[in-house]
């Protein structure tokens, strides 16, 4: 596999499908979702420029093609107690683009890619989760335990820059004196499965005003609720804007993802007026093809939360 690009398997949109590569940082196998991957190259010091004053982890700037990028040594980073004499080691970097950044990352070797469900990816036990932001769930394959690393979290560690403005201010335009109130009246659902990002975006939008909002650790809770709001309407008689006027889903969750959860909404004759904005790391140009293939009405880039709340006010206020 290495030594070539990686080639794209296609998945319809709003399947509930991902595909992870597996690797391995001595006798453990980890996963990353393979959106993220753009090419595995093999590992040689003599293409690494070693950067002063930098942490530990970080082996130095990539030439590659033309451009540098960072190296992280992962296993360095996130495993120092496997031993790399465990197995084979044929040391590649995975070469990974999200939140509009590329870094490069150094294993020990990969295995292959799997196309799962995400319904099989199990979320973190809640404990665990808070003492292990770097990973935000894991799967059984062939009697493997394969942990799913969360590249950004990793990223942020390094260059806080990438990570969520949980600071973020949001100035008062002068000829909407009413937005603060308007925000208010809309009830907004979130749904997040990151607990840290998750409680960070409930920080800035209720400071924003955006403090109707309920949020949900995955897509398969917040649609559970959402049909058990749709049954509720059957009763009354109302119509869904009210209830819920805009939905904030990340795309990458266990249980269900953002695309398969817009999709559901969609295409519900009752459901569909709710408004769909996605918000993700995953989002470039063939993540945006498949936004709107499942009808979303809009998609951000994390980290770009005042572009989110933009966003919101246009589809709730401005409209």
């Amino acid at each position: 596999m290495e030594n070539t690009q990686k080639q794209e398997i296609l998945l319809e949109s709003g399947t509930n499908e991902m595909e992870i590569i597996e690797f391995y940082l001595g006798g453990q196998s980890f996963g990353i979702n393979v959106q993220k991957l753009k090419e595995i190259i093999p590992f040689s010091t003599e293409q690494v420029t070693k950067i002063p004053e930098t942490d530990d982890s970080v082996l130095g700037a990539l030439l590659l093609r033309g451009s540098t990028i960072p190296l992280i040594d992962l296993k360095k980073h996130l495993a120092q107690r496997y031993d790399s004499s465990e197995g084979e080691v044929r040391e590649v970097i995975l070469v990974c683009e999200f939140n509009g950044r590329i870094n490069g990352f150094k294993v020990d070797g990969v295995n292959q890619i799997h196309r799962i469900t995400w319904s099989e990816v199990q979320p973190l036990a809640k404990f665990i989760g808070q003492y292990s932001p770097r990973f935000t769930g894991s799967i059984n394959i062939e009697k493997r335990e394969i942990l799913i690393v969360d590249l950004e979290h990793i990223i942020a560690e390094f260059d806080p820059e990438s990570a969520l403005d949980y600071e973020a201010e949001f100035e008062s335009d002068e000829n909407k004196q009413d937005v603060g109130k308007h925000r208010q009246q809309m009830r907004i659902f979130l749904a997040e499965d990151s607990p840290l990002i998750r409680v960070g975006i409930e920080k800035i939008l209720k400071t924003a005003g955006y403090s109707d909002l309920h949020s949900f650790a995955d897509g398969e809770s917040c649609y559970n609720e959402i049909i058990s709001q749709k049954k509720e309407l059957e009763v009354s008689g109302e119509g869904i804007r009210g209830r819920l006027d805009l939905l904030i889903s990340d795309i990458e969750m266990p249980r269900m993802d953002g695309l398969t959860l817009c999709k559901k909404i969609k295409e519900d004759p009752v459901l569909k007026d709710v408004i769909v904005v996605l918000f993700s790391s995953l989002i470039n140009e063939q993540m945006a093809a498949k936004c709107d293939s499942v009808g979303a009405d809009g998609y951000a880039t994390k980290p770009e939360i005042p572009k989110l709340v933009g966003m919101m006010d246009r589809f709730l206020i401005d409209d």
